[in-house]
């Protein structure tokens, strides 16, 4: 049963994980926050009972982590010794296959259970100052399991984070997570960012709409994350960077050759492939 919580970075996520938890479960909630300022201020508006001391990781059921990716390694290479045999330990890195191979011999080394996470939830700011207790409500959950995390530890992780208001868990790879998600947010990133850099840009007031604010949301973003991230899952990233130039190209030489019949066509292939996903 898990009644001890500790949440390692307290940043929008981290944060966020931890008002979830003060809000709908009873558990014990302990934070540790590379600036300490930031967890004594989540103790003084309640939403944590204390600050994670070694005493407190001893004791922990379940840790979540919340770093950026070498961050989340050295902290846990340091520190994951000192937790109980038993404790499960969720990370949420955006990339899984470097902390499943980073972070499972260890986990099978101190005789604790690592599953691979990736909260599907987010948005433009960052900070506590920014958390909320529903970031989380109907979002998706990605659990990876590792050779250090049995069924039944994932299947109670999938229980816990269901009670704090997930809209769906799923299970995957670390290969198919890092695949899809090159996909599904990283290119989102490169496009935004890659997009918002039009020497229009700056004129749009007045002339900017809903689509425009939809694809230049996430460019504002942290680009030291960020950097981390791209790099850490380069080769699906860049194969998805390669398949948006290809089609790209396709819209670009019909418009350029004024060839209404390929551009329809592409435009019609792209709403219906749109409208049978959703």
């Amino acid at each position: 049963m898990i009644q001890n919580v500790v949440v390692v970075g307290l940043g929008l996520m981290g944060g966020s994980f931890a008002k979830a938890v003060r809000s709908y479960t009873d558990c014990r909630l302990y934070g540790w926050n590379r600036t300490g300022a930031v967890a004594q201020a989540a103790m003084q508006e309640g939403t944590l009972d204390g600050i994670a001391d070694d005493a407190v990781l001893a004791q922990a059921d379940l840790l979540v982590i919340s770093l950026y990716p070498q961050s989340t390694i050295d902290w846990l290479t340091v520190n994951m010794g000192k937790l109980k045999k038993g404790c499960i330990i969720v990370d949420f890195v955006g990339v899984k296959q470097c902390m499943v191979d980073a972070l499972t011999p260890l986990a099978q080394q101190y005789g604790v259970y690592f599953v691979g996470g990736h909260p599907m939830a987010g948005k433009e700011f960052s900070g506590f100052a920014y958390a909320e207790a529903d970031l989380f409500r109907n979002a998706s959950m990605i659990l990876v399991q590792t050779e250090s995390s049995p069924l039944w530890v994932v299947d109670a992780v999938e229980g816990f984070f269901d009670r704090l208001g997930f809209g769906c868990v799923v299970r995957c790879s670390a290969e198919q997570h890092d695949h899809m998600i090159a996909f599904t947010s990283q290119l989102c990133h490169v496009v935004s960012s890659a997009y918002i850099k039009s020497p229009e840009a700056r004129k749009h007031n007045g002339y900017s709409a809903g689509s425009y604010k939809d694809l230049t949301r996430v460019a504002k973003l942290n680009e030291d994350m960020w950097t981390e991230l791209f790099l850490l899952n380069q080769k699906p990233l860049v194969q998805e960077i390669d398949e948006i130039i290809k089609h790209l190209t396709e819209y670009r030489d019909s418009i350029a050759m004024g060839d209404a019949e390929r551009l329809r066509a592409l435009l019609r292939d792209g709403r219906m492939i749109k409208e049978s996903i959703g």
